[in-house]
């Protein structure tokens, strides 16, 4: 089984001169395998296509895929949007009392799957509007039939968080009480505002709420409606460990008598919450395929070496690896720079910082609890705010990427180029552009990307400006775990070219696990005082943190990841009483 697919983003008619048209060897020979549309874009047709590539080739802006299936797939299809369109094949199966969830690279149908689950949209299973007594016939025999049958006659009430959590400040204006009340229909408001440690924000207006805070509302207003489905699209985004082991923690009891499903890229989060868990394969944008449920444990673990088994899939060439010791420290390292000890003030939070020393061509590692003054922190040595007392005394170049990224009105490629000169050369493609996937992004206006698209271009914009030191905060949000191995190994692959050192705050464990030679860690009492230690080994700086947040991590027998022992439980005991919370 052969498909086309067209991206018609990128395919721009007035541009080109038809090119898949022109050298097409069927059209050549009187076929219509290539059509033109009255949009001035090709049509191709599957039936005719013989595969041989020509077209993707010439077409100067990559916008065909023609992609072989396996001829099984065709039975399988779950929706088409339209000729050339994405094709979703499979569907993932929602089982009461447990909490499913869905594991795969952006792009690949995830969205489209949870749209049609929560039936706003109507699977056409590969046909032109077919009936839904058809799409229930078409799933006759397995779980998915009766589920159907109550999304057609809308018996099943959906209860979604959603990806972007920004979309809540562009539909409602008000205080997080006035947003949360109306949809408390369990009675179970106050409960989840006391877990979610949220109520402290209730009367302020949504507009003037951090990330994290927002986030946290966002699942309140989902948990709090009484619904047969509940579906939560990346919890983890700006929420610090302990906050995103309590969200699991409640998803987890909600799960006890109703349906959940959960998309989500911190494995480690995912690995706790989920009961089950379906792999999502295929080519972004072009194609994909929905796994049958595998057990968490396994489900995670193929997917991080890049085999499906039980499919016969290659999903990825290399595997990605975890250390299960510490990395040695190495000595002889020269310093960079020092910077002095400075304390920064406001109405109601004081940040002390002792001071430290940056090592070249390093990457340290910063973290903490949400509110504890890590991002005003790195503003200061940024330069972006002044300290109240002492100085930083760093004199060096620096570009900073921030926790929040502005939109602004023009193309990546325009964005890019005003900051390098290097932009467009072969060592710039192959140090920046193609590691971070932004090949296809270059053309494309920033107010039109998604998150994950926006994070990868601000990450490249910060390692674009000529600098001694890179800071990033957050660099790891709305990215799916294939871009997090790409954004770590493009990181640290610059740092050591350029003889650069770096500084990435973050939240998920596993990227700073990957990326950091060296750890800062901040302590204190979040929004009230902070105080920063370190930099430590990273040995003594994760035993430092997580004995702060009472978590330890043991390690998986196959692959070593991190997974998180369940509190009070046999090994979690034995860690503790070693001093040993991470690494083994």
């Amino acid at each position: 089984m052969r498909i086309s697919v067209l991206n018609r983003d990128r395919c721009q008619p007035k541009r080109c001169a038809h090119e898949c048209h022109r050298f097409c060897p069927r059209v050549r020979t009187g076929d219509e395998t290539i059509v033109i549309g009255e949009d001035h874009k090709p049509i191709i047709s599957e039936e005719l296509c013989v595969g041989c590539g020509i077209c993707t080739k010439k077409c100067p802006f990559d916008a065909i895929m023609i992609i072989g299936l396996p001829e099984e797939l065709r039975e399988q299809e779950t929706h088409r949007y339209g000729v050339n369109g994405f094709a979703l094949y499979g569907l993932p199966i929602p089982q009461e009392g447990k909490v499913t969830g869905i594991l795969g690279p952006n792009g690949t149908g995830k969205s489209t799957a949870i749209k049609i689950l929560s039936g706003s949209l109507k699977p056409n299973i590969g046909k032109d509007a077919p009936h839904w007594d058809e799409i229930i016939q078409h799933y006759r025999g397995s779980e998915l039939q009766g589920y159907m049958r109550g999304i057609s006659q809308k018996e099943i009430r959906i209860a979604q968080k959603p990806q972007h959590i920004d979309a809540i400040l562009k539909a409602f204006s008000g205080s997080a009480r006035e947003l949360l009340q109306p949809l408390d229909e369990r009675g179970a408001l106050k409960d989840l505002t006391s877990k979610l440690d949220i109520d402290h924000i209730l009367d302020r207006g949504i507009e003037d709420l951090s990330g994290g805070e927002l986030q946290r509302v966002a699942i309140a207003a989902c948990m709090a409606k009484d619904a047969n489905f509940y579906f939560f699209d990346e919890i983890t985004s700006h929420l610090d460990i302990c906050q995103r082991i309590e969200v699991a923690k409640l998803i987890q009891d909600l799960s006890k008598n109703k349906t959940v499903m959960i998309v989500e890229h911190d494995l480690a989060i995912l690995d706790l919450l989920a009961d089950i868990v379906h792999i999502v394969y295929g080519t972004p944008g072009g194609y994909g395929v929905i796994t049958s449920p595998k057990g968490v444990r396994v489900g995670i673990n193929q997917y991080l070496q890049g085999f499906l088994p039980e499919e016969n899939i290659r999903m990825r060439q290399e595997a990605i690896k975890f250390e299960v010791h510490a990395p040695r420290l190495q000595k002889d390292i020269p310093a960079l720079a020092k910077f002095d000890a400075f304390v920064k003030k406001y109405p109601e939070f004081t940040l002390n910082v002792k001071g430290g020393e940056i090592r070249r061509g390093e990457v340290i590692g910063i973290v903490g609890p949400n509110g504890i003054g890590k991002s005003t922190f790195i503003k200061v040595l940024a330069g972006i705010i002044e300290p109240d007392e002492g100085a930083v005394g760093l004199d060096l170049q620096i570009s900073y990427k921030p926790q929040y990224i502005t939109r602004c009105d023009e193309s990546v490629r325009d964005l890019l180029r005003t900051i390098t000169k290097q932009f467009g050369t072969s060592h710039y493609n192959t140090e920046v552009i193609g590691p971070l996937q932004l090949e296809y992004l270059l053309d494309q206006n920033l107010t039109d990307l998604s998150g994950g698209e926006l994070q990868r271009v601000a990450i490249a914009a910060c390692l674009s400006r000529k600098a001694d030191l890179y800071i990033l905060d957050e660099p790891s949000a709305h990215l799916d775990v294939e871009q997090r191995t790409s954004a770590i190994k493009t990181i640290r692959r610059f740092a050591e070219n350029n003889k650069a050192s770096a500084m990435v705050v973050d939240h998920d464990i596993y990227m700073i696990d990957l990326l950091s030679e060296r750890l800062m860690v901040f302590d204190g009492k979040p929004g009230v005082c902070g105080e920063v230690f370190g930099p430590f080994d990273m040995r003594e700086g994760m035993n430092k943190f997580l004995e702060k947040m009472d978590i330890t991590f043991r390690r998986d027998e196959n692959t070593k990841r991190p997974r998180v022992n369940k509190p009070e439980s046999k090994l979690d005991r034995e860690q503790k009483a070693k001093g040993e919370y991470y690494y083994q």
